[in-house]
């Protein structure tokens, strides 16, 4: 099934994204739908969530805040970081720019930076895929999540490795961390940090 016309997707992005946030949105897309064979789920739909993921990466600032607040309801504790606003405001522009409508694409969309208590395989791939692909991230973050996946409950294993690494860097750089980022973090720790 085709979510979007990819060609004209495609066009969008590049045209609205840095050169290296089109490379990083093509790599979450292939990775995505490496995870979706590997865990069984929609490749196509996966593709399309990659794809669109960071829509909203390169707007400035101010604009993300202004779509979030007229369109959304979220947690304050969301808006304490501005790196992650692209996330919400990505799915709002999934939806008006590629007439998106599919709620687990715009979900994944929506929490593939902070994520959240509960999330389905779908949207925990979306979110290992944005740390794991080889185009634009580091090789030895790619080597030591991807080894996760192998393990039994491979892509809650690998989610748990992306959280370490994202609450690591959020406290090495000094900067805030949503109370949605650690309260996920403790409940895969809980079920499965003991592997």
């Amino acid at each position: 099934m085709d979510y979007i016309d990819k060609d004209k997707a495609l066009k969008w992005l590049k045209e609205h994204l840095s050169e290296e946030r089109y490379e990083h949105s093509l790599g979450v897309a292939d990775t995505a739908v490496e995870l979706a064979e590997r865990f069984n789920l929609d490749k196509d739909k996966a593709y399309t969530a990659g794809l669109l993921h960071d829509c909203a990466k390169c707007m400035p600032n101010e604009e993300l805040l202004k779509i979030i607040k007229d369109n959304m309801q979220v947690e304050e504790c969301e808006l304490i970081n501005p790196k992650t606003f692209h996330a919400p405001a990505g799915a709002y522009v999934a939806k008006k720019v590629f007439h998106m409508n599919d709620e687990e694409i715009l979900s994944s969309i929506r929490w593939h930076t902070i994520g959240k208590l509960n999330m389905t395989d779908f949207e925990k791939a979306i979110f290992v895929a944005d740390k794991i692909e080889p185009r634009t991230r580091p090789v030895e973050y790619i080597n030591r999540i991807k080894p996760k996946l192998d393990l039994p409950h491979g892509l809650d294993m690998a989610l748990l490795e992306c959280y370490k690494g994202t609450i690591k860097s959020l406290v090495d750089r000094n900067l805030k961390i949503c109370v949605s980022t650690i309260d996920v973090y403790n409940e895969a720790l809980s079920k499965y940090g003991k592997d």
